[in-house]
């Protein structure tokens, strides 16, 4: 068999080779849903003796490409042409560094012109039984034997819940579990972070224990565990791993849970559980839904697309691009001691993972119903782009750049990558705590132009240091963002965007942020913390926050310079940490507000801790505007704001949030220059464009709590 697949493989090169000489062009091959691996790849559709033809597959046509590069370098550029239909994978698609392209020959895997070719890391369901109490069951052999076992099912494209209790809002746990004394050691040992107490009946020993999850919410990530007993007699529930945190950490009654994967909660439509000892995968239909008429999708990868270079060994993979392709259905999986990331989930597994790539580029791909994030630029990764990309439906976020840990050699770094003009939303289904864009230990990157909404934590999330350690994320470039419609009441202690660290020559600007709401403490637009040093933040619309259209935690010598600030609901700028330096200079802001006050938390120091000047303020409910309670004359006599008003700025429609100013506007006494939000966001097509338009969603403002002490 080896050496027929080695006598096809020169067949294709010489076929290969002879349409390069013919023409000055590019070298273009084709993959089509019912083509065949053994064929030469360079007909669109196969001949009549079908011994030509397209490929069959993505790993057909680059095999094809790396025996043509054997003869000898490329001279021209390759198109891989894949031609509308589904391509279902049982691994993923693999690009080494051998499968790289050059300056003037690049390699690109593109969908034909108006066909839509998609990608599915997922199997069909079939064959579905209708049960009494509205359950419609199948038995899946391969997930019996033990070779299968899906955590995520879709309908129709649309994501499923797994059986939980309760079905709405929480548990809450009841006490905090007392130490124990451990039988090998002899020491008492403390339970705090890895066993609760539970409300009596909330927690049972029911059947398949060892599937079951408890997913636990802290004040910014949430956490899921597997169980390792429970004790009915005094009702604690003990997990096979810790979380990062004591439970209760933020008060032990409030401390959020629910179950989830247990037979015993399937009492929903929509619910599903797959009993992984039977086989049998039980379902509840929606209303006036029929199993059997609808697509059920389980996936079976995790990943689907991977670019393999090794940048610590000078191996890349560069010059490819993937264009045009739609990447369907990945899964999760579970350690055995449960997931506890921090937070942001970074360590989430992504559909397409690049490492050691560079110049490549992803444009006009979908990314969605996936069981991790959208796309990882790890390791090495540098000058990649990013485009046009619509990344939704996630189990995590949208896009990483870089890693929780610096590499020490600069050829490890993740550097001057772009994402560009990509729609990335509706994330957070598993790991509650995930962004929509991560940029950890990485700089020179650009962020541009992008929508993002629809998670439960933060928008975007950039630096990964906390305090004033020494840069490892700097020169990043975020503007002309729309960010909006985050948290929902799930999550605490976030914001539109999110930043950590020293970060000189970072530049948050011509963004627009809007609906943040947090569960607690948080619900913030712009939110600098854990020593975020040396950041401009400049031309941004912030509005209809939770708490703060501006939050610093603390840090150092950042400008905060001609943004508008508007209807944040309890208060409008906040400053946490008084510190010796200087924590921002605050100039040539507009702050527009109906409700809470001005300043909150700790607006203690001097002129030297931080420097307000040339802004106007307006609490447009007709309540007098004061600064951490003293009048405008009092805040002046301290050195601050010398130069700024009390005015309405004469908005337009403020109501409607449209924040142009009108003729009249007294904006221009304090140096304000217009901001113009018709440039943020998608561009180009019309289609394109619009394309968020058609996103519902309910949202609810959730009553203003304070975190326990």
């Amino acid at each position: 068999m080896l050496r027929y697949r080695t006598v096809v493989l020169s067949a294709v090169f010489l076929t290969v080779t002879v349409a390069m000489v013919a023409a000055a062009q590019p070298v273009t091959l084709y993959v089509a849903p019912k083509g065949n691996d053994t064929w030469s790849g360079t007909r669109k559709t196969p001949n009549l003796l079908r011994t030509s033809g397209p490929f069959a597959s993505l790993r057909g046509a680059r095999d094809a490409i790396r025996h043509l590069k054997a003869r000898g370098p490329l001279t021209h550029p390759v198109m891989v042409k894949v031609l509308g239909g589904v391509y279902r994978l049982t691994e993923p698609f693999v690009l080494e560094p051998e499968d790289s392209g050059t300056t003037n020959c690049p390699i690109t895997y593109i969908a034909e012109s108006g066909e839509k070719a998609i990608f599915s890391g997922g199997r069909a369901v079939k064959g579905w039984q209708k049960r009494p109490r509205r359950v419609w069951t199948v038995t899946i052999p391969e997930v019996k034997t033990g070779k299968w076992y899906f955590q995520t099912l879709f309908v129709n494209g649309e994501r499923r819940p797994r059986a939980r209790t309760p079905n709405e809002d929480y548990f809450r746990a009841t006490g905090t579990a007392p130490p124990r004394r451990d039988p090998k050691t002899g020491p008492t040992v403390a339970r705090d972070s890895i066993a609760f107490a539970f409300r009596p009946g909330d927690i049972k020993p029911w059947n398949n224990l060892n599937d079951i999850n408890v997913v636990v919410y802290h004040a910014w990530a949430t956490t899921r565990h597997r169980i390792a007993s429970v004790d009915t007699t005094n009702n604690i529930v003990e997990f096979t791993g810790p979380s990062p945190w004591p439970f209760g950490k933020w008060g032990i009654t409030d401390q959020r849970y629910y179950v989830e994967n247990l037979p015993e909660a399937l009492d929903a439509p929509g619910e599903w559980y797959l009993d992984r000892h039977t086989g049998v995968l039980s379902y509840i239909p929606l209303p006036a839904e029929n199993p059997n008429d609808v697509e059920i999708v389980a996936p079976l990868l995790t990943e689907l697309v991977r670019f393999a270079g090794d940048a610590d060994a000078g191996k890349f993979v560069e010059h490819v691009k993937l264009s045009g392709l739609s990447f369907l259905y990945t899964d999760w999986v579970l350690g055995p001691e449960g997931h506890r990331s921090r937070q942001a989930a970074p360590d989430a597994t992504p559909t397409i993972a690049l490492s050691g790539a560079r110049n490549c580029m992803i444009e006009k791909t979908e990314i969605a119903h996936v069981g991790g994030y959208g796309i990882r630029l790890g390791h090495g990764c540098k000058d990649n782009r990013i485009e046009q990309c619509h990344i939704h439906d996630l189990a995590a976020g949208g896009v990483l750049i870089g890693e929780m840990q610096l590499p020490k050699e600069e050829c490890g770094r993740a550097d001057r990558n772009t994402v560009y003009n990509c729609f990335i939303h509706d994330g957070g289904h598993i790991y509650a705590t995930a962004v929509g864009l991560w940029v950890g230990k990485s700089s020179y990157n650009a962020i541009q132009h992008n929508e993002m909404c629809d998670f439960l934590y933060t928008g975007i999330s950039v630096g990964w240091s906390w305090g004033y350690q020494p840069s490892s994320a700097n020169h990043n470039i975020i503007e002309y963002n729309h960010v909006h419609h985050l948290g929902f009441g799930v999550l605490s202690d976030m914001g539109g965007i999110y930043t950590l660290g020293v970060s000189p020559a970072t530049r948050i600007c011509n963004n627009l942020f809007h609906h943040i709401e947090s569960y607690s403490y948080g619900g913030w637009g712009i939110y600098t913390d854990e020593g975020s040093t040396d950041i401009v933040i400049e031309n941004n619309v912030v509005y209809r926050t939770k708490d703060g259209s501006f939050h610093q935690h603390y840090g150092k010598d950042n400008i905060v310079r001609n943004n508008i600030w508007a209807f944040s609901r309890e208060r409008q700028l906040v400053r946490t940490r008084a510190e010796e330096h200087c924590s921002f200079v605050f100039e040539h802001n507009i702050v527009y507000y109906t409700s809470g006050t001005l300043l909150g938390s700790n607006w203690a120091g001097t002129r030297d801790n931080y420097k307000l000047d040339h802004n106007l303020y307006w609490n447009a409910a007709g309540s007098p505007v004061t600064f951490a309670g003293a009048t405008l004359d009092r805040w002046q006599a301290k050195g601050q704001d010398t130069h700024s008003i009390i005015a309405d700025p004469l908005f337009v429609a403020p109501e409607k949030c449209d924040f142009r100013l009108q003729p009249r506007s007294p904006a221009s006494e304090i140096g304000f220059t217009p901001i113009d939000v018709s440039t943020v966001g998608l561009v180009g097509p019309r289609e394109w464009v619009n394309q968020p338009r058609p996103v519902k969603r309910q949202w609810v403002e959730i009553p203003i709590k304070r975190p326990a002490k």
